[in-house]
C-alpha cells in the first residue's frame, strides 16, 4: 500500500509546491510510482512546477466524486516515468467531504507507491482536506519568524498524524549569520524534527518558467536537497546539505 504525505506550510511563500513537484520527481526517477494531488483549490500552481501546465482535464474532485475513474484523470509525466499529476478544481464543490476525499486516497494507495498532496497555505477547508487522509506531513518553512510561527500553529493541527517533518526552504547562509540564527534555532521554533535544508536557487523560478521540473537541472542546488529529502522518505541516511 502506498504512502499519503501532505505537503503544507501554514504561510504562504514559502515555497511548499516546489518542494512537492521536486520531491516526487525525485522519488519517480528512483523507480518509484507517485502521484502528486494538487489542493490548493482554486491557485494550483503544481503543474507548472511538474512541467504538466493545461495538461490536466479533470481534476479530484471529479474522481472523489465518482465523474471520473482515477486512472483516466491522472496525468503522467511523458518525461519522468512513474510520476503523475491529479489537479485541483477551480472551486471547492459543496458536495465534497472529507470522507470522499479519504476513499479518493484509499484508491489511489492501491496503485501507487506515494501520494504527495500540495495542500492551501492556512488552515482552512481545504487544508482540512489535505490532511484527512495523510499518513504523514511535511511542513515547508522559510527562516523568517512569521514562516516558524504559522509551521508551528500546522503542526498542532495535525497531531493525529504518526510523523510530521519540517523542511527549511530558500535558506541563505549569509542571511542566517545577519539574523544571528541556525537552523537548530529554526527546528527549536518549529517544534519539528529536520528532514531537508534547500538552499536559495534561481533554478527553481528559471524551470517554473520553462514548465520543466527542477529535476531536469541535475544533482544541484534545490534538485539535490530534494533528491536528498526523497532519499529520507525512503528510510535512507543521508547527512543534511550544509549550505555555504
Amino acid at each position: 500500500m502506498g504512502t499519503v504525505i501532505a505537503v503544507t506550510s501554514g504561510k504562504g511563500g514559502t515555497g511548499k509546491t516546489s518542494i512537492t513537484g521536486g520531491v516526487a520527481a525525485s522519488l519517480s526517477l528512483m523507480g518509484r510510482s507517485v502521484l502528486c494531488i494538487d489542493m490548493d483549490i482554486g491557485l494550483r500552481n503544481l503543474d507548472i512546477t511538474l512541467g504538466l501546465n493545461d495538461r490536466a482535464l479533470m481534476d479530484f474532485s471529479d474522481v472523489a466524486l465518482g465523474r471520473c475513474p482515477l486512472a483516466r484523470a491522472a496525468v503522467d509525466h511523458p518525461e519522468i516515468k512513474g510520476l503523475a499529476l491529479l489537479t485541483a478544481p477551480m472551486s471547492l464543490p459543496a458536495s465534497l467531504t472529507a470522507e470522499k476525499v479519504r476513499a479518493l486516497l484509499d484508491t489511489a494507495r492501491t496503485i501507487y507507491d506515494y501520494i504527495l498532496i500540495d495542500s492551501p497555505a492556512g488552515l482552512g477547508v481545504g487544508f482540512r482536506l489535505a490532511i484527512c487522509g495523510a499518513d504523514r506531513a511535511v511542513v515547508v518553512s522559510t527562516n523568517d519568524a512569521s514562516s516558524l510561527r504559522d509551521a508551528q500553529r500546522t503542526v498542532v493541527e495535525m497531531d493525529h498524524l504518526r510523523q510530521v517533518h519540517l523542511v527549511m526552504n530558500r535558506i541563505q547562509t549569509k542571511l542566517l549569520r545577519k539574523l544571528r540564527t541556525t537552523i537548530d534555532d529554526a527546528m527549536n521554533a518549529a517544534g519539528l524534527p529536520l528532514i531537508g535544508v534547500v538552499p536559495e536557487d534561481h533554478q527553481v523560478i528559471l524551470c517554473a518558467n520553462l514548465g520543466q521540473p527542477i529535476t531536469s537541472r541535475g544533482k544541484k542546488g534545490a534538485a539535490l536537497a530534494c533528491w536528498n529529502i526523497a532519499q529520507r522518505l525512503e528510510g535512507q541516511k543521508v547527512p543534511i546539505m550544509r549550505i555555504r
